[in-house]
């Protein structure tokens, strides 16, 4: 009898023992599988965080500025592309966070003789509006007083107050949409179809596009049109490509362009490729 009470009291026993062990070993289950669910869910966050409409026109800001040049293109097709250096930097800021660049262009032999300047506005499009980035141009009061702005000590330029009053008369707007993967921009877009007024050379207006690339390169195509639709200035075979500029600097007086071909006259009738003044 002893031996059979005994053996009836071992599995009372086990029934009082595994009940708990099994139980907290469920509950620490739980808890692991929640906390690497939690931390799956954070870190899938982060990586599908979505850019923001800020965010795009800081990336457009950032790519248009720096110094880029042309002279590839101009050295596939001298007669039609100058070899032209792009510069611009930050100048202000505006009171809703719009970013306002300085943008100057001018013949690489030529770097302090810029023959374009603008100021660029960077800042969200609309949320209306179906494109992430509105990119505007505007005149600049006294352009003379802002030459080579980018090449000088801050100390010596024009400080951000006085940008902000220095911005005149608005020129182009471009509405720029990140572009679809699998293609070679970061952000493209354009004026509407329609254009924006212009004089220069005959024209009636005038229509811009944009592309934002890799490595900070700028493909950019401005053409003007008289009141027939025809085109009277700008280039005609395709935009312009500006790369960022190389390491070296070359010498302004040599009269080659640094991959050795002859650089155009700057005499020469510049029909069908590029602005000068407008």
């Amino acid at each position: 009898m002893s031996t059979g009470s005994g053996s009836e009291s071992k599995p009372d026993s086990d029934l009082n023992s595994n009940p708990n062990s099994n139980g907290w070993n469920r509950a620490r289950g739980v808890v692991l599988k929640s906390l690497v669910l939690i931390g799956g869910a954070l870190l899938l966050k982060r990586f599908t965080k979505s850019t923001t409409r800020w965010d795009h026109a800081r990336n457009v800001a950032q790519s248009l500025a720096g110094e880029k040049y042309s002279r590839e293109q101009a050295s596939r097709d001298p007669d039609n592309y100058f070899n032209l250096r792009w510069l611009s930097c930050p100048a202000a800021e505006m009171v809703d966070g719009s970013k306002v660049l300085y943008f100057e262009q001018a013949f690489w032999r030529t770097p302090h003789k810029p023959f374009r300047q603008r100021f660029y506005m960077v800042k969200p499009c609309p949320k209306e509006m179906k494109c992430d980035v509105e990119l505007s141009t505007y005149a600049i009061r006294d352009a003379e007083e802002y030459k080579n702005f980018c090449d000088r000590p801050k100390d010596q330029r024009p400080q951000p107050e006085e940008v902000l009053g220095d911005i005149a008369e608005h020129l182009t707007t471009m509405y720029m949409k990140r572009c679809d993967r699998g293609k070679r921009c970061l952000y493209e877009g354009s004026t509407p179809p329609d254009g924006f007024p212009n004089t220069w050379s005959g024209a009636a207006y005038c229509t811009s596009e944009l592309a934002v690339l890799k490595n900070n390169e700028i493909h950019t195509w401005d053409r003007g049109y008289d009141e027939e639709g025809n085109q009277v200035w700008g280039a005609k075979g395709g935009p312009y490509e500006f790369k960022p500029a190389p390491t070296s600097s070359f010498s302004s007086n040599n009269t080659l362009s640094p991959l050795g071909f002859p650089s155009p006259s700057l005499d020469k009738r510049i029909e069908g490729s590029f602005v000068l003044q407008e």
